[in-house]
């Protein structure tokens, strides 16, 4: 059985891919709009796109008007990755407020895994603010155990609360 968000989001068309350059305006925007502190500068969002060991995953949705489309970039997330390293990182995952509720955050979720598998990645791995409610929610129901507190990890003094999910069974 489907919750009520799951079947909105299923009828909300989204795509999710790579992010591109001309994303940077939109992707600055939505770090304002999602975040209240420990906001991503531009030049670090500028580097996540070009990075080639990083993958900025951003989700739109086509709106159509009477002058034509517009795709509209309503979340993101940020994959980290070492050449050393078999576990990925999940840096940042970011939502739009007003397409809150809709099951964004877990396609993003399920974008971000299928990203770190393709590169060999066995673990994602990941820090929520303590007082995230319905980003804890979405990593529990995602099948993360939390592994353990970052105290005093954001910079308004909110500790860290760390998760990680096996990405490949039995690993």
């Amino acid at each position: 059985m489907s919750t009520r968000s799951e079947r909105a989001a299923a009828r909300l068309p989204v795509a999710i891919r790579p992010a591109r350059l001309a994303d940077l305006d939109a992707l600055v925007a939505l770090e304002h709009a999602a975040f209240a502190t420990d906001r991503a500068e531009r030049r670090a969002i500028r580097h996540a796109i070009r990075s080639a060991s990083m993958t900025l995953l951003v989700a739109v949705v086509r709106e159509e008007s009477e002058v034509g489309g517009a795709e509209i970039l309503v979340g993101a997330a940020t994959i980290e990755r070492r050449r050393t390293s078999r576990i990925a990182r999940l840096s940042s995952l970011a939502v739009a407020p007003a397409r809150a509720g809709l099951g964004l955050g877990r396609r993003l979720l399920e974008a971000a895994e299928a990203d770190a598998r393709s590169h060999g990645c066995a673990r994602l791995r990941l820090e929520v603010r303590a007082d995230n409610g319905s980003g804890i929610r979405l990593y529990e129901r995602g099948g993360y155990a939390r592994t353990g507190t970052k105290p005093d990890y954001y910079e308004d003094g909110m500790e860290a609360w760390c998760y990680e999910k096996a990405l490949i069974e039995g690993r």
